[in-house]
């Protein structure tokens, strides 16, 4: 074997029969608790938090080796991406008044349609679905799918 890896006959023996080292010892305790913190925080804690909650736990060890450790086990938290506003509430156009006021329970057809506009994110940029409803047997009544949002392309055309 030591023939096929090119390795020398004597360090393979001295490796072999080298005792574990207190240092490797503790790095394999100290994957197996990074590994228990990372699965438990279901993969979003990054090396701050795991550092935080084994020191909660009474290990003691550096900042960089739990990087190095964490590296060498292939650990990487799932990023969030932040929440981003897409509202902008302070305008100065009319608002309309709310006439349902939560009151979604209607007494004959023909009486109420709701409305909803969302985005959809693509490859492209934001497509905007708009969608009327008919609140008496919750049918849709039209859709649109645009670029923009100016009226004339989602309320208007769905």
């Amino acid at each position: 074997m030591c023939r096929v890896m090119k390795i020398n006959s004597g360090c393979y023996s001295r490796w072999k029969n080298y005792p574990t080292s207190r240092r490797d010892l503790e790095s394999i305790h100290l994957k197996s608790a990074i590994n228990r913190v990372f699965v438990i925080s279901e993969k979003t804690y990054g090396r701050p938090r795991i550092h935080q909650e084994l020191k909660s736990e009474g290990f003691v060890v550096s900042r960089k080796r739990m990087a190095k450790l964490m590296k060498e086990e292939g650990l990487q938290s799932k990023i969030r991406k932040q929440w981003k506003v897409t509202t902008n509430s302070s305008h100065h156009y009319p608002i309309a008044p709310n006439l349902l006021a939560q009151n979604f329970t209607v007494s004959r057809p023909d009486k109420v349609w709701v409305s909803d506009i969302t985005y959809i994110k693509t490859s492209q940029g934001c497509l905007y679905l708009t969608v009327i409803i008919h609140l008496w047997d919750k049918v849709v009544v039209g859709c649109s799918l645009s670029k923009t949002m100016f009226a004339k392309d989602t309320v208007i055309a769905a």
